[in-house]
């Protein structure tokens, strides 16, 4: 119980019962099979982590002045971007903010509002996105997805 150095038995000790060899043979057969079918199966994946095909990014709110908002511009802070040569690689790029809302459309209650990223917005990384329709108040402070596309690699 209280003993932190005690090892559970390994599994080939776990299982070594005085088994008849034909029963023996024949459950090594059907473990087989099950086994190269389970392979089968996992190759494609092999362990492997899901990719994420998007950048994170935080609206901050609408490009404005001191007395002025233009609603159709929206200012975005991509993580890891802090600097204007940084944000370059973004231009062009597809963003989706995606929001939950509370009827069903087509078997989803989430939505989206797709935007494209434009220019940057002074030169620590903020950039200038327009978006199809303009993004709701609502939304500034929350979270947004730069996708890697379309690439111009």
């Amino acid at each position: 119980f209280g003993s932190s150095h005690h090892k559970a038995p390994a599994r080939a000790e776990a299982i070594a019962l005085p088994l008849p060899r034909a029963v023996f043979v024949a459950m090594a057969g059907t473990q087989s099979a099950a086994a190269a079918a389970a392979k089968k199966s996992k190759s494609k994946k092999a362990g492997r982590a899901p990719v994420r095909l998007y950048s994170k990014g935080v609206i901050l709110g609408y490009k404005r002045s001191k007395s002025n908002c233009y609603a159709n511009t929206t200012l975005l802070k991509i993580d890891g971007v802090r600097t204007k040569e940084d944000a370059a690689w973004y231009f062009g790029k597809k963003v989706a903010y995606i929001y939950k809302a509370k009827r069903e459309v087509k078997n989803t209650k989430f939505r989206v509002i797709w935007g494209k990223v434009r220019r940057a917005h002074g030169s620590s990384g903020v950039v200038r996105a327009r978006f199809a329709k303009n993004i709701p108040p609502k939304s500034f402070g929350g979270p947004c997805r730069i996708m890697m596309y379309p690439s111009n690699i």
